[in-house]
């Protein structure tokens, strides 16, 4: 159990107990709880370990005995138990964007809507503007919070496809009956999302290792079990996982085969046939009338590549996007590589909304190797982020020098998170803003201005001589805000032209900008920075994913930022 979990958890009770109705307290003290153990900047498995959850801020001996039996049981029986009292579709009903637990409450014991499908029905049909303080308006946001809801719950989001995939092949490989095994599908393409999760393995023994997958206490419903293939549904979000088994010396083309994407494995295919070949799950063959006698490869990935006369092409790039061409002509992306970050700029500290102070920033860049650290908290407007104030900024750049000048082997930058106003000036002056080592501008706030008003709200603050970057410049989060509209091309241009790098946030619930976004911006001439958004100590690892959208979107070294060197940075931040 990790930090996220418990405090999901908690509140999630915090919710139910405000559905029933109970003691405001009583759900504060939840809410305090969930927030100090995401905020915690260390793991609450070790706090646990030291005995000193009840240490923590709002956690007493109540609440200390209810993370102890999740941390050593993995559940939480008051949990479990105060689910059962409310109906699963009305607890459904608070994973919807702008719908809170008073309204939840309101449509069931008015309407008695006690599922997402009788909701969407009730919008549809008008039959919510009956109640009291429910307008059209506030009817249309609740249907298209529910149709985000729908979306978001077809897909598994990156890291929790992969969280899930490596908790089942560690215990699958526990039974010492694997020789291979290996993610496939999307989520080795490292997309955002996915339907469903791939898993390929050599064994050979296929029906007991089927046995211990369709046994284990990671599935919650067996949907088909067979000798080499089956499949299940995941006790987390409910995913389907197919697991198949294949024999090693055609691994390689199975690999190929089932981590696609559908488009690539068509090119591939014509590719071959081109060639005089043909390929499928089980290898390169040299005749389509008796392929099985004739093997050209399919042990390796690389070996059917080098056959067919190809560059090895990373699976992050397989979705048919010019890629194959590149490759036979020996002309793919050096793509940028984790080890090639050499720090990160988004980061927010307690001086604003996030849970680790500067000096154990600088502690967590350290440890992650790298030469230089950005730290940005939000800006005066922003109230629900605790913005700071000029004052206290000019406090945070005096503590962020300090901190600076006792460092030997890390650079440590004051940065600012500073919001684009609405009108597209900036919530500092500029005279302020030349105090602050780096400016990432963002819009957090008028996101239902037109496209044209939104769009020059970013030209202009890329136009600030200040300004270094744009943080997530579509201002979407997934599942809950859709991104809104700007014209890209006018956008791309002002950053090119004025020497503003445009954010690949790393955040899953962010990715903002997309893979197919990012790739634009480059080919325009625009530079990509990877911002972790960091709160936490452990947000610092979501580094990873946001150079996988960086890869997927073609990227080399000098198309980021974060892979500059320090003098290199220096001479950038000039701009």
């Amino acid at each position: 159990m990790q930090n996220k979990d418990i405090s999901h958890i908690f509140r999630e009770i915090a919710k139910i107990l405000e559905l029933k109705g109970e003691n405001l307290f009583r759900i504060r003290a939840y809410e305090r709880a969930a927030q100090t153990i995401e905020d915690l900047p260390e793991s609450i498995v070790k706090v646990y370990e030291e005995k000193r959850l009840t240490s923590l801020p709002g956690i007493g001996n109540d609440l200390a005995k209810k993370v102890e039996e999740l941390v050593t049981t993995g559940l939480l029986n008051y949990y479990h138990e105060l689910k059962k009292q409310i109906p699963s579709g009305v607890i459904d009903m608070l994973g919807i964007s702008g719908l809170g637990p008073k309204t939840v409450k309101l449509l069931y014991d008015n309407l008695g809507i006690d599922s997402i499908e009788k909701l969407e029905k009730a919008c549809r049909q008008g039959s919510l503007l009956s109640l009291e303080g429910i307008k059209e308006k506030t009817q249309s946001n609740i249907l298209r919070g529910v149709e985000l809801y729908k979306h978001a719950r077809e897909r598994i989001y990156l890291h929790l496809g992969l969280d899930i995939a490596e908790k089942i092949i560690k215990q699958l490989k526990s039974t010492g009956l694997i020789e291979k095994i290996e993610i496939a599908g999307s989520l080795r393409r490292k997309k955002e999302n996915a339907k469903d999760i791939d898993i390929l393995a050599v064994s050979k023994k296929p029906s007991e290792v089927m046995d211990a997958f369709t046994a284990s206490p990671l599935a919650a419903q067996v949907l088909v079990k067979g000798q080499t293939k089956s499949s299940v549904l995941a006790n987390e979000r409910n995913i389907q996982v197919d697991l198949r088994i294949v024999g090693e010396k055609n691994f390689g083309s199975a690999l190929m085969y089932f981590t696609g994407s559908k488009d690539f494995n068509i090119k591939m295919r014509q590719l071959a046939i081109k060639k005089g070949y043909h390929l499928n799950e089980y290898g390169l063959f040299s005749d389509k009338d008796s392929f099985k006698k004739r093997t050209l490869a399919s042990k390796s990935e690389k070996e059917i590549f080098s056959f067919l006369g190809m560059a090895y092409i990373p699976p992050e790039l397989r979705e048919a996007r010019g890629e194959i061409e590149a490759s036979l002509e020996d002309n793919l992306p050096e793509l940028v590589e984790f080890g090639d970050i050499r720090g990160d700029f988004h980061i927010h500290s307690d001086y604003s909304d996030g849970s680790i102070s500067l000096e154990e920033i600088v502690l967590c860049a350290k440890d992650k190797g790298y030469e230089y650290v950005g730290i940005c908290d939000h800006s005066q407007s922003l109230k629900v982020a605790r913005g700071l104030s000029v004052s206290l900024l000019h406090k945070k750049i005096e503590a962020v020098r300090m901190i600076d000048n006792r460092q030997k082997n890390i650079k440590v930058f004051c940065g600012s998170e500073v919001d684009i106003l609405a009108q597209g000036k900036l919530d500092y002056p500029d005279s302020v803003l030349k105090e602050i080592d780096f400016v990432i501008a963002a819009i957090h706030s008028g996101f239902k201005q037109s496209k044209q008003e939104l769009t020059q709200r970013i030209v202009r603050a890329c136009q600030n001589p200040y300004v270094r970057a744009i943080a997530h410049p579509t201002g979407g989060l997934r599942g809950l805000r859709e991104p809104y509209e700007i014209d890209f091309d006018e956008v791309f241009k002002a950053a090119r032209d004025y020497n503003t790098a445009l954010e690949i946030n790393c955040h899953p619930e962010r990715m903002d900008l997309s893979d197919t976004r990012a790739m634009a911006a480059q080919r325009f001439g625009v530079k990509l920075i990877l911002g972790t958004d960091a709160h936490n100590a452990e947000q610092f690892d979501l580094m990873a994913f946001g150079v996988n959208a960086a890869r997927r979107a073609w990227l080399e070294r000098q198309d980021v930022i974060n892979c500059l060197s320090l003098d290199e940075l220096s001479k950038w931040l000039g701009k």
